[in-house]
């Protein structure tokens, strides 16, 4: 029996991060992952989201932020498809090599959008 493929090793990495915060999980579906605070997404991982060639992570921010982030660095923030526009930022994981990635920028975004999602206890909790 053919052994299943390795999972993406940002994904592992990113699962990581996301699952330290509290009362997180993963669902994972295809290619992409969405990080759970009790019943509510603070972030996804997607991959080649509806075609767009993209391997990122997505967190929510604050009114206007994406946008702000997105003109400050068009090579590596977008608005993502569907969600973007509800506040959403993707910060792209496929740019440069791997070992360029920032992973304390994406700690950051995620531990963010935990925050504005997490209920107020938890997201107290959280420094």
């Amino acid at each position: 029996m053919p052994k299943p493929p390795a999972e993406d090793p940002r994904l592992v990495r990113l699962t990581k991060i996301c699952l330290a915060l509290p009362e997180t999980s993963r669902k994972r579906t295809g290619d992409h992952a969405s990080f759970l605070v009790r019943k509510k997404t603070f972030a996804y991982f997607l991959d080649n989201h509806h075609g767009d060639g993209i391997v990122a992570v997505c967190g929510k921010v604050a009114l206007g932020e994406n946008a702000e982030r997105v003109a400050a660095d068009p090579e590596r923030y977008y608005i993502p498809a569907y969600i973007g526009p509800r506040g959403w930022v993707g910060l792209r994981l496929d740019v440069g090599k791997a070992a360029d990635i920032d992973w304390d920028e994406v700690t950051e975004l995620v531990t963010g959008s935990y925050r504005l999602v997490a209920p107020k206890r938890l997201a107290a909790a959280v420094s």
